[in-house]
């Protein structure tokens, strides 16, 4: 019985990246939804390449994000963040990760949609507080009321994320969990169940 799992993985894998095309898998969400950890997985599952847009943009400026931010403004730094999703779009298949506030720029949004399948990692605040808790950094975090400040971009953008083809909850669960998850939402959409899904419905 256990034999045929590998088979159908491939089989997934092949039907997906056939309905994906030259699309890119793009990962929107607010920091600590999980975008860089659970890209990688469904990334490694689906054999493509995985991008950090963030990464890319510290490559390419020689500067860190926080230092982006201190040096040049957050307009600035949406800018640059804005060319470099661009460019990075037109490498497809790949799995992409963006930063929390890419997804609110209607320009990105738009070659977001254009030239990829945008997933959005939900998560609840307690999930989201005890992630970046983890990661001090954060440029927008640094003020006397983080959580305060993680509620008003909840509010402001939870509706934008919205817009994304496919949501997926994440919580307090295994990274491989997720990443499956995403894996089954991505072959729903692209008009596909995945191999098994069937056999275990209900």
């Amino acid at each position: 019985m256990t034999s045929a799992a590998p088979e159908n993985m491939f089989e997934s894998r092949v039907e997906m990246l056939r309905h994906l095309g030259r699309r890119s898998i793009v990962f929107v969400g607010l920091m600590g939804a999980g975008k860089t950890a659970i890209g990688r997985k469904v990334a490694a599952e689906l054999r493509l390449p995985f991008t950090d847009s963030d990464q890319e943009i510290e490559s390419v400026s020689r500067m860190s994000v926080p230092e982006l931010f201190e040096h040049y403004g957050e307009p600035e730094f949406r800018a640059l963040e804005q060319r470099v999703i661009h460019r990075v779009l037109e490498n497809g298949p790949q799995v992409l990760s963006t930063g929390g506030g890419a997804f609110m720029n209607a320009q990105t949004r738009q070659a977001i949609a254009e030239a990829g399948v945008s997933v959005w990692l939900k998560a609840d605040i307690d999930i989201l507080m005890e992630r970046v808790g983890k990661k001090p950094t954060r440029p927008l975090l640094q003020n006397p009321d983080p959580r305060g400040v993680m509620e008003r971009l909840m509010k402001e953008r939870y509706p934008v994320y919205a817009i994304a083809d496919v949501t997926v909850v994440t919580r307090d669960e295994r990274k491989e969990v997720i990443a499956a998850e995403v894996i089954d939402q991505l072959c729903a959409y692209l008009g596909r169940q995945r191999p098994g899904a069937a056999e275990t419905a209900p």
